[in-house]
């Protein structure tokens, strides 16, 4: 084993007070490491094998600050940074690992259990900080959330960004908290039960203060993104690259106690390695799991529906826990709102759901109008589990040109029916904050960057991106201020009027989604889904001997279903019309009798939730 693969990246504190740092630059043949403060000093770096840099520097406190000067004179951050106070071209800063964990008997949680909640840092509170956010975190557990999801937090240009334009990957947003904010924010979670899933970008970089290009080959030109410079994962040099990465993705489970990262749009990350860079993370990540002795997972984001995330690798797959789902969004959205723009086009039918309630994916390698090819593969090997569901997040929410959420385009009783499908049904649940109680803040795209050439191409770069959808409403400044500030969340609406009416009907779903086995535990072979015409959709789901029948209707009239259920009592256990939900009034029986019962009267945008309780001769006993 080489010596620079003994060592960690960055800068690190070593147990005798020194520190050790460690930089790969194959593109120049000496470094020098600049000590900023508190007394200036240059030190000549070490080559070591494969164009690593090392130096190691005796009596070295938590917040010194250094830089890396390369060969022609320029002072760069160190790439591996743990710290920025002074933003994305100051210099960076040393770090210390230590922190009073309380987890050492934390285990993680299963995907068969996650309830996810997705949260922008800076604007799920007034604060904007990981902090602020702990207060709150009783309240998400008591709704039913198990593992709340953070939007990308290394550190980006300037106050406000979603985090996708973050360019120091291991360095913790300075505004949200930084390491230590971070690490108290996970601290608390895991002692109130729940776990941290954390979004990551491995397919671009941000364009301001993005330096890495400098040290070496980080970034191929033979693939684009449409975001920036593509990784390279597989040319010359790539080895390097590789392992920055992968350390990266490791540190945030050892350094953080992460559970899960969310890889984001991996159909960006192009590598035709013989063994490519996700399956070695898939790897590496499920030895650490093991290592560790708890569960974390890995979670993708990809928009061509290829299954290969999700199959085993000895399958010739990633072996990734799960991936988000897109289909069952756009499935549910279309129908509900109408919308035909864009890709929603490929959508609007029941035929469409129903797909994505047994399958996943809608697409599985039909033809796709809006992608003019066939889109997508199936993986029969697939478990519900392997599917992350959700009826909003932040791109399909803050990609509208106006960022609207759902509850300011549909009505209240729709938004209850979106609600009891992805909650009833068999696949990983994710809500976007704010969702349950329904929030009218819009969530919209904002940056706060500092070239001006750069702020009017992102300006413009909205405008353009909106044309596909024929979405004609002015864009917001993604620059302004105000657009940020807009996007924050009101959360004293949780405890008024129809909000409140909301959120303790999404508590009860998930009530009773965690009280019968066959809404949290049914495999995909149990599960009978069919279509009722006109408008009308029957999910019946088993798990031994539990069993429970739901229907939906998605018209605007109310209609008539026959439930067809087998014979036996069946006792209502939800529906939306109910008027403690703020809803019309109830239609459905309390109880049927299955092999005599009558057609359903079901309301518009409703839906209703039946479990069976036995035959009836043994009820009366």
């Amino acid at each position: 084993m080489s010596l620079s693969s003994e060592l960690r990246l960055g800068a690190n504190l070593m147990s005798d007070g020194s520190c050790s740092f460690l930089v790969w630059c194959p593109n120049h043949p000496a470094i020098t490491l600049e000590i900023c403060s508190p007394a200036p000093e240059n030190l000549r770096m070490t080559p070591l094998d494969n164009s690593y840099f090392h130096c190691s520097v005796p009596n070295v406190k938590p917040g010194t600050i250094y830089s890396y000067i390369l060969s022609k004179g320029a002072k760069r951050p160190d790439p591996a940074s743990k710290a920025q106070p002074q933003g994305v071209h100051g210099p960076s800063q040393v770090c210390s690992d230590s922190f009073p964990w309380t987890d050492s008997s934390w285990r993680g949680i299963g995907l068969d259990e996650t309830v996810l909640y997705e949260i922008h840092v800076g604007t799920f509170t007034p604060e904007g900080t990981f902090d602020a956010i702990i207060p709150r975190l009783p309240a998400l557990k008591s709704l039913g959330i198990t593992t709340i999801e953070l939007m990308p937090l290394s550190q980006f240009p300037g106050e406000r960004n979603w985090g996708y334009d973050g360019v120091y990957l291991f360095a913790v947003q300075h505004s949200y908290g930084g390491r230590d904010g971070l690490k108290r924010l996970v601290n608390v979670c895991h002692e109130l039960g729940m776990a941290v899933a954390l979004d990551v970008v491995y397919n671009h970089l941000g364009p301001e203060g993005n330096y890495l290009g400098e040290f070496g080959p980080y970034f191929t030109p033979c693939y684009t993104t449409p975001w920036g410079e593509a990784v390279n994962f597989d040319g010359a040099y790539s080895e390097g690259v590789r392992r920055f990465f992968a350390e990266n993705a490791l540190h945030w489970f050892t350094d953080f106690h992460i559970d899960a990262l969310r890889l984001d749009a991996i159909h960006a990350i192009v590598d035709v390695s013989t063994k490519r860079f996700l399956e070695e993370l898939g790897e590496r990540i499920d030895a650490l799991s093991q290592q560790l002795n708890r569960k974390i997972h890995i979670i993708g984001e990809n928009d061509r529906n290829d299954s290969r995330v999700i199959l085993p690798r000895e399958s010739g797959g990633y072996g990734f826990s799960s991936q988000w789902n897109d289909d069952f969004h756009h499935s549910v959205h279309a129908l509900l709102t109408g919308e035909q723009q864009g890709y929603y086009g490929d959508f609007g039918s029941l035929d469409h759901l129903a797909k994505a309630l047994r399958e996943g994916y809608v697409y599985s390698g039909q033809y796709s109008k809006f992608r003019h090819r066939r889109q997508g593969s199936f993986s029969e090997a697939s478990t519900p589990k392997n599917f992350v569901n959700f009826i909003q997040n932040h791109d399909q929410v803050g990609n509208r040109a106006q960022g609207e959420r759902l509850s300011q385009l549909v009505s209240f009783e729709s938004i209850k029916l979106a609600a009891g499908l992805l909650l009833l049904s068999p696949f990983v649940p994710m809500l976007f904050m704010g969702e349950e109680y329904g929030e009218t803040a819009p969530f919209q795209y904002f940056v706060s960057h500092g070239d001006e050439n750069l702020i009017e191409n992102v300006r413009k770069g909205r405008r353009s991106e909106f044309e596909k959808f024929d979405w004609h409403a002015e864009v917001p400044d993604p620059q302004s201020a105000e657009t940020f500030l807009r996007s924050k969340l009101h959360w004293e609406c949780r405890d008024q009027g129809h909000h409140q009416k909301l959120l303790l009907f999404y508590s009860e779903l998930l009530r009773i989604r965690r009280a019968f086995p066959s809404l949290s535990l049914a495999a995909k072979d149990e599960c009978a889904i069919s279509i009722v015409e006109p408008g009308g959709l029957r999910v019946e789901r088993w798990h031994a001997d539990d069993r429970t029948m739901a229907v939906y209707n998605f018209e605007q009239i109310t209609i008539s279903i026959n439930p067809c259920l087998s014979s036996g009592v069946w006792k209502k256990l939800l529906d939306s019309t109910d008027e403690q939900w703020n809803g019309p009034g109830c239609a459905a029986p309390d109880e049927l009798q299955g092999s005599k019962a009558t057609p359903l009267q079901l309301a518009a945008r409703s839906l209703v939730l039946f479990r069976f309780c036995g035959e009836a001769s043994a009820r009366k006993k």
